[in-house]
């Protein structure tokens, strides 16, 4: 170099020289330029998605009369997290690449779909050793999310999910355990399935967190989707038809502001006119879980006083990020003490929380994870499916440095992607349209080892729920002349309307409207067990009542008009209870005083 300077110093009056130098540096900037135009063209080409292009063959197929492979003909590709043989598995991070060797077998996942007949094409891009939801990997580029390419296509199995939504492949692997499969299918429109935990195999496969994670699946077809998990969990191809109960998570949709239109009451309609499903039933799961898991007491002591549904699934959440940060300690600690610094500042901070945290409260942790499970099986039985917003937001624009923003929008998500993680039960994400320009997903989530059941529950509702949407996308949003009120309210005033005008059937309609768009509001059930006791439908204003009352305890009109309804079905004794509640709610009131002096004279 200082050869070079030397002779520039001593031609510097030659113009020849400087006309050789604005050469170089001219011919030095364009092939830069035209090395990061490669790159770009590249990268829009395949959206960024992959990080290494290989192709494993197929097994070759049995002899006759053996059946045809399920997986004949499909494409797939797999996360940084899969080893394949004579590969260095890189789990995301370049660091980690170079201090390891080459893999000396496949996965046995990989091997399994490719014994199945499908093509393995390539690794793709994913958060660095497995942490976070939004998919943003500082040293190879974030996968272009090909539905809203300005916003992160969402993690850890970010190119997976976009090698899939970009039709790329037919199908693609990746990891779950805080959310990499549901929450990136969810952001890029596709289907993205987390089995229960521990069905799958995970030999060749690198561990962030064992007890919470599993290997998941993207696919934009449901039979693919089906198909692969058919051939991953070793499933029966006999369909056996039976009832199924769907179950709406109340406080959860009121996390999203997604109208429920385009969520709560696309599924219900989906659902009216097939044959096997049960009345919708609602809960509340944050009320549910605070009830029946009382080792979570401690860690909502520690997020806030208030035992209110947020706080409780805000504790179940960290509950499930102290899980993660202890198994990735014991799984990698050497590796991440030496290594941590070259790694992206975000990452970097999870993994020295992780090195940083105790094993103190341990045992309280997994006890937590064990009741959550025993919860969510006693709740779903063998036919429940839980009906939950996959997300609560749009997906963060790229490179968002408001970290309180950021912070809200990882606890909103957390809590939503912690009741699968914590129970080990399995999980769909389904697509259901766009709502301005971004995607719309809401959860099938059932009882740990249902797979079968759900991927069936897949295919049997996935075309109506697709119609459905349509048609929620084609609908004007529901307001008042003031668009201020929510579908929901609307409906209710038009009940309240024709129940004053003493229309009987069609305030029950209107009622009924009010309450697929938000069933979990009491006075709903309250006003439509009025109309049906004007219409002497006696216990469908009994049923009513006892969901009010669900609801809200201490709603008072529902006790009356259950006990109104019930001394009609001369069902003395419990009408009594219902007016004597009533009083104790409402001392004075003069409607449940005559009521119980009456029934009292009744009975005697």
């Amino acid at each position: 170099m200082s050869n070079t300077l030397t002779l520039i110093q001593s031609n510097a009056s030659n113009p020849k020289v400087w006309v050789v130098i604005g050469v170089t540096v001219a011919g030095i900037v364009i092939l830069a330029e035209t090395r990061k135009r490669r790159i770009k063209a590249l990268r829009e080409e395949d959206f960024g998605a992959f990080l290494d292009r290989f192709e494993l063959l197929p097994f070759p197929p049995p002899p006759p009369p053996a059946a045809k492979q399920s997986l004949s003909g499909l494409t797939f590709s797999i996360s940084d997290a899969f080893d394949v043989k004579d590969y260095i598995t890189g789990f995301g991070s370049p660091q980690w690449k170079k201090t390891h060797e080459a893999a000396e077998k496949t996965a046995v996942v990989v091997t399994t779909l490719l014994k199945n007949g499908a093509t393995c094409v390539g690794k793709t891009i994913m958060d660095e050793l497995g942490f976070g939801v939004i998919g943003e990997n500082k040293h190879y580029g974030t996968p272009i999310n090909p539905l809203m390419p300005s916003n992160v296509p969402g993690g850890c199995s970010s190119g997976s999910a976009v090698s899939v939504a970009a039709e790329l492949v037919d199908f693609s692997l990746g990891i779950d355990t805080t959310g990499g499969v549901r929450i990136p299918a969810a952001f890029c429109g596709i289907l993205g399935f987390r089995p229960s935990q521990g069905t799958v195999s995970s030999v060749g496969v690198l561990p962030n967190s064992q007890s919470l994670e599993t290997v998941g699946w993207f696919a934009s077809d449901p039979s693919v989707l089906c198909q692969v998990g058919h051939a991953l969990l070793n499933l029966s191809a006999v369909a056996h038809r039976r009832q199924r109960s769907l179950i709406f998570v109340d406080d959860l949709f009121e996390l999203s502001d997604i109208p429920k239109q385009k969520s709560v009451h696309v599924v219900r309609k989906a659902i009216e006119n097939l044959s096997g499903y049960q009345t919708p039933k609602h809960v509340n799961v944050g009320q549910y879980v605070a009830s029946n898991v009382p080792s979570l007491a401690e860690f909502c002591e520690q997020s806030g006083k208030s035992q209110n549904s947020a706080s409780t699934l805000k504790a179940l959440s960290s509950v499930m990020l102290a899980i993660q940060r202890h198994e990735f300690k014991t799984n990698h600690e050497e590796w991440s003490q030496t290594c941590k610094s070259f790694l992206g500042p975000r990452f970097s901070n999870d993994v020295v929380t992780a090195l940083k945290s105790r094993n103190e409260s341990i045992k309280s942790l997994y006890r937590v994870k064990n009741e959550m499970r025993a919860t969510i099986q006693s709740l779903l039985k063998e036919d429940g499916i839980l009906v939950i917003p996959t997300v609560a937001d749009p997906p963060p624009k790229l490179n968002t440095k408001n970290k309180n923003s950021l912070n809200e929008f990882l606890d909103r998500t957390y809590a939503l992607s912690s009741i699968a993680s914590m129970s080990g039960c399995c999980q769909v994400t389904i697509p259901l349209g766009q709502h301005g320009d971004r995607p719309i997903s809401v959860s099938f989530l059932t009882y740990y080892g249902g797979d079968k059941f759900l991927l069936d529950t897949i295919l049997d509702v996935y075309a109506s729920l697709q119609d459905q949407a349509k048609l929620a996308s084609n609908l004007a949003p529901v307001s008042d002349t003031n668009g201020n009120m929510e579908a929901s309210e609307v409906m209710k005033e038009k009940g309240n309307a024709a129940y004053k005008g003493r229309q009987w059937n069609k305030a029950v309609n209107f009622y009924t409207e009010a309450i697929k768009l938000n069933g979990a509001n009491a006075t709903y059930f309250c006003n439509r067990a009025a109309a049906f006791l004007e219409l002497g439908c006696f216990q469908q204003a009994e049923q009513d009542c006892t969901e009010a009352m669900l609801i809200d305890k201490k709603n008072v009109k529902a006790y009356l008009r259950r006990g109104t309804a019930r001394e009609s079905l001369v069902r003395y004794k419990e009408a009594a209870a219902d007016f004597r509640h009533a009083l104790v709610l409402e001392p004075q009131n003069k409607t449940a005083k005559v009521a119980e002096k009456r029934l009292r004279k009744l009975m005697s």
